[in-house]
């Protein structure tokens, strides 16, 4: 047991520290989502979205980490990896819409002026629309209007034209 530790003694104490950074980075960068969503009154729900988000971004950067520290040919990692998001990349060009909306909905959380409950207009020459903003989602935002009733307009569309 002791000869194993030995041999590995410098992985393990890597893997700790990438371990206990990881759980700092994760602590600090929901204190600062959480920061700016109190200073500019976001919703609960598009809170936790961007940490999701965020998290993913971490446990990725965690894995590469460990992969390097154990001597893992991340020569074939990466390229399997590469390859993925290839794929994926191909798959969302195809859905430009949904990525267009995701990365809108994510720009909004952070630099978005208007907050829920504020009342907006939209410049559509085929649909202008004034009314309250209910919720923001990922992929869209839910406007109420004057007269009751509930519209779904996508975060891209809304993040040029809302005024």
């Amino acid at each position: 047991m002791n000869l194993i530790i030995n041999e590995y003694y410098p992985e393990i104490i890597a893997t700790f520290l990438v371990i206990l950074i990881t759980i700092v980075i994760k602590y600090v960068t929901k204190k600062i989502i959480k920061k700016i969503s109190e200073v500019s009154e976001r919703a609960e729900n598009r809170r936790r979205i961007i940490t999701k988000y965020i998290d993913w971004m971490i446990y990725t950067l965690f894995i590469v980490a460990l992969l390097g520290i154990w001597g893992i040919d991340t020569k074939n990692v990466v390229t399997y990896i590469t390859s993925i998001l290839a794929f994926i990349g191909v798959a969302l060009f195809a859905q430009w819409s949904v990525l267009s909306n995701i990365t809108a909905g994510i720009v909004m959380f952070f630099s978005f002026p208007y907050k829920i409950g504020d009342i907006i207009k939209i410049e559509d020459k085929d649909f202008p629309i004034e009314a309250e903003i209910e919720d923001i989602k990922t992929f869209h935002t839910i406007l109420i209007t004057s007269e009751g009733s509930k519209v779904t307009y996508p975060n891209n569309l809304f993040l040029q034209k809302a005024e």
